[in-house]
């Protein structure tokens, strides 16, 4: 393992004092304060300066207090326990703190009940986030294994990593996470047995942002209709048995923070903005504008902490110095549990960590809208206060044991760097109260209320076969439920099928039967005539249910069930009639502007109202945009492409790039949605098109066969290969006419179809980067608030420049561990920042360099290949001339044959 952080003062004797405690003395008792001078709360506080520059006048600073305070001291767990303002009957208990855990930032429960906490341990070490991209951060996991209630058995599951973004639980002894200004998810394997992940495996790609860590993608989360949602994307993924595939979806203008409620609605929490996000309808069909969504004071907070150390400054400081207005929010939780009282079951919970505060909010649902408000705003109160200054409430859960878990990091800092540089407002209250010092902490709690003793059985669900997880779908908690529908779905067991479908029919349970059609759904085994005896059921739910899973039948083929969603919108439920709406929307059915027209004029509800002018206005968007959103040679190849897929490649591959069913669970062909051998190395596709491809992919048989092409011109193959990356939620570069041309004549001798293994050992495959890696560069200048001179950023989102202006003879190197065939690179230099002209020099041991290759840079996305059978473990990307500006990479990618 290693440690390249900043190691605190307090982190270190807080670990001596723990390990220095008698044996019946709790963990929870060991005070985070020992680490500090004893005597620094009796020495002269600091006097605070005012900025230079600063206007005392302004809204921001304007009758803010100055004067010398005394330094807030971190307590023990147990200390910071009477800190807590609970309501009636509910109490508060640690289950988990440092110096086993630091600075923790999210959980997630597998199948087992074993909890994993994400520990962003390079989160805000000093006022200036000094080293926060260093590999030091980790995933570990943790066991309750004498079922006390305490948290005692722990395991580094995942060590040394950049700023994870979150935790995905994904079978047995398996997660999917991603790390920041990386694009990359990977599946991550523990295949030993002995608690700490040995397996690296590529799960899915495009799901990365770059740029400041609070505005990062996080909480990937597989929700009910077996698809994974996170924050910032305007995507969605979905993992098959035939591989990862993706969708566009609305914008979630989340931050920190997914969750979703007993019927699959998804909730997303937006950070700065303090309020949830997208929870009127299934983020799948897009956004929709309900004015007035949060009620009438909504906003405001009610916090017991009065320092008014608030990013936004004194223009949201109550005269007491408490908040006047939500200006962070993160974590949520829709409680689904069984162990606290009824009245919280289906309720919204977040946390506002600069506010020290934990909300419950209300919903009502008017005519097929949502409206939410503070459960408690009539008496001007949250769900959970404190009076500590250091609770930061940044996740909670949902526990396999029924109560509600609340992830406390518990520390002096909760704003990124960005907002505490020099001069700024936080900064010099930062200062004042000497927060920046407590560092290294944090809680993990279980709310729980008197009478209600929590769950003491222990999940066991991987060691549970399909036939026994099913009776879990029945579970009063919503956690067993989940988590019994995701194992289902990766075992992919069709005997369960028949209970699957008694269950749907006939349970009692409404929300078995929901999950029992979602499972079915992520079976492949969801039936139309079952669909269709739903869509009559009494249960507005489980039509709703019935509607949105069937949407996948249509996807494969089932277009007769446009008719059903045009009777389906004649449903007196608004509920119901909205989603039928949605359905025929998404799925683009013939006559669907007149579906909304003649809807709204026979249902005169607000929902359905709004949701058919909205839909139509994005109807209309749609047909404006399209002509726009590509170059017209571009527009050209797209819709040639889609009139021949259309017309003949949908036959096998299905009309929504999904594959057709061949039955049993079988595809007639593979599915083109999020595949990555679509999107990767065009070179695949088109000689797959112009050879043909025979025997299984990756191991995977279908029943068809993709013949040859070749007697179709270089256009007609260049417009169905561009169509296909660039839809059904793909995003790849643009095939040309003239580079399948160059792809023709290069095998023109050759005879046969291709298989899949000779294939792919032709084409460039894209080398995933390693922490092996060695990357140098001649100048390397710093990016950003917090980070190093680190030339491998040139892989990542954030990016590589020089310190100067571009000089020929600027080098960028890369050493790698094992020798390849290297064949092609692509970087992108932004719009102004590319290389004038350049060399691509390689090198089996970093002294004998070959010239293989030079090219001009030009805005935006480079690339350049070369043909050599030489196989090398050094490359060398060299400046030719002088420029004016720096000389810029970023998302660099070496191509190997």
């Amino acid at each position: 393992m290693r440690y390249l952080n900043k190691i605190s003062l307090l982190s270190i004797s807080t670990a001596f004092a723990f390990l220095a405690c008698e044996s019946e003395k709790s963990p929870f008792d060991v005070s985070p304060n020992d680490s500090f001078d004893p005597k620094r709360s009796e020495q002269p506080y600091p006097q605070i300066a005012i900025p230079e520059g600063v206007d005392l006048e302004s809204p921001t600073w304007k009758g803010i207090d100055l004067s010398p305070k005394p330094p807030v001291i971190p307590v023990s767990a147990n200390e910071e326990k009477k800190s807590f303002v609970l309501k009636p009957g509910y109490s508060i208990d640690p289950v988990l703190s440092e110096p086993q855990i630091k600075e923790p930032a999210a959980i997630q429960f597998d199948g087992n009940g074993r909890m994993y906490v994400l520990e962003l341990r390079t989160y805000m070490q000093d006022i200036d986030a000094n080293g926060e991209l260093m590999p030091t951060s980790r995933i570990s996991r943790w066991e309750d294994k004498d079922n006390d209630g305490v948290y005692e058995t722990g395991v580094v599951f995942l060590d040394s990593l950049v700023f994870p973004r979150f935790i995905v639980p994904f079978g047995p002894n398996t997660i999917l996470s991603m790390e920041s200004n990386e694009d990359h998810v990977y599946k991550f394997t523990d295949t030993d047995g002995d608690g700490k992940a040995d397996k690296k495996e590529l799960f899915a790609s495009g799901l990365g942002r770059s740029g400041n860590v609070e505005h990062q993608t996080s909480f990937l989360t597989w929700a009910m209709d077996n698809w994974m949602y996170s924050t910032y994307n305007s995507k969605r993924i979905r993992w098959t048995a035939d591989g990862v595939i993706q969708e566009p979806s609305g914008n979630p203008w989340g931050q920190w923070g997914v969750t979703q409620d007993n019927y699959g609605k998804l909730w997303f929490q937006d950070g700065a903005g303090g309020v949830p996000q997208g929870f009127q309808f299934p983020i799948a069909y897009g956004n929709f504008s309900v004015k007035g969504q949060w009620r009438e004071g909504f906003r405001t907070p009610y916090s017991l902490v009065k320092l008014a150390d608030f990013q936004p400054g004194m223009k949201e400081v109550n005269p007491d110095g408490s908040l006047n207005n939500v200006t962070g929010a993160a974590g949520s939780d829709v409680y689904r549990g069984d162990r606290l009282p009824k009245e919280l079951v289906g309720q919204y919970f977040y946390g506002e960590p600069v506010g020290r505060i934990v909300r419950q909010v209300n919903t009502e649902n008017e005519e097929g809208l949502t409206y939410i408000q503070n459960a408690y705003i009539e008496s001007q109160s949250e769900f959970i206060q404190s009076t500590d200054p250091l609770f930061r409430p940044v996740d909670m859960a949902t526990a396999p044991d029924g109560t509600m878990y609340i992830v406390d990091m518990y520390r002096g800092i909760i704003q990124e760097g960005n907002w505490t540089q020099d001069g700024s407002y936080l900064r010099t209250k930062i200062q004042q109260y000497q927060m920046d010092d407590v560092i290294g902490n944090g809680r993990i709690w279980r709310l729980t209320y008197e009478g209600m003793p929590r769950n003491t059985e222990k999940p066991r669900m991987y060691e549970e076969t399909s036939a026994e997880l099913i009776r879990h779908l029945e579970n009063p908690n919503g956690w067993w439920r989940d988590q019994a529908q995701q194992l289902m779905i990766l075992n992919q067991d069709k005997s369960i099928v028949p209970d699957l479908e008694k269950m749907a029919k006939t349970s009692s349970n409404e929300l078995a039967r929901i999950h029992a059609i979602w499972t079915l759904e992520g079976l492949n085994s969801l039936d139309l005539e079952l669909v269709r005896a739903l869509f009559k059921d009494a249960n507005p739910k489980i039509r709703i249910a019935a509607l949105r899973a069937s949407e996948t039948l249509y996807k494969y083929g089932e277009k007769s069930l446009a008719e059903d969603y045009k009777q389906m919108a004649l449903d007196k439920d608004p509920n119901v009639a909205i989603q039928s709406l949605f359905s025929a929307f998404i799925l683009k059915i013939d006559g669907v502007e007149e579906l909304m027209a003649s809807t709204m004029k026979s249902n005169p509800s607000k929902g359905v109202e709004l949701v058919g002018t909205q839909i139509l206005e994005k109807i209309a968007e749609a047909k404006e945009a399209a002509s726009t959103k590509f170059e017209p040679a571009e527009l050209a190849l797209f819709t040639k492409g889609k009139t021949i897929f259309d017309s003949y490649c949908s036959t096998c591959h299905g009309p929504k790039g999904l594959g057709s069913p061949a039955g049993d669970g079988q595809l007639i062909a593979p599915a083109f949605s999020g595949s990555q051998r679509i999107q990767g190395h065009p070179e695949y596709a088109v000689k797959t098109l112009l050879h043909g491809l025979t025997g299984n992919l990756e191991g995977k048989e279908y029943e068809g066969v993709m013949i040859a092409m070749d007697m179709n011109d270089d256009d007609y193959i260049a417009s169905v290969l561009s169509y296909i990356r660039n839809d059904f939620g793909n995003s790849a570069s643009f095939v040309s006419p003239e580079y399948v041309a160059q792809i023709r004549e290069e095998t023109k001798d050759r005879e046969g179809n291709y298989s899949f293994e000779e294939l792919t050992s032709e084409v460039p495959k894209s080398l995933a980067p390693q922490d092996n890696w060695v990357v140098t560069a001649s100048s390397t200048a710093l990016q950003g608030v917090g980070s190093t001179k680190d030339p491998s950023y040139a892989f990542g989102f954030k990016g590589w420049k020089t310190e100067t202006e571009q000089e020929s003879g600027m080098w960028f190197q890369v050493e790698l561990p094992d020798a390849h065939q290297l064949a092609e690179i692509q970087f992108n230099s932004g719009k102004d920042d590319f290389p004038i002209s350049y060399t691509v020099s390689t090198s089996p041991n970093g002294n004998n360099w070959t010239e293989v290759g030079s090219g001009k840079g030009e805005s935006g996305v480079n690339n350049l290949r070369w043909k050599s059978d030489d196989r090398v473990r050094f490359i060398r990307i060299q400046a030719k001339e002088k420029g004016g500006k720096p000389w810029a990479m970023k998302n660099l990618v070496l191509f190997a044959r």
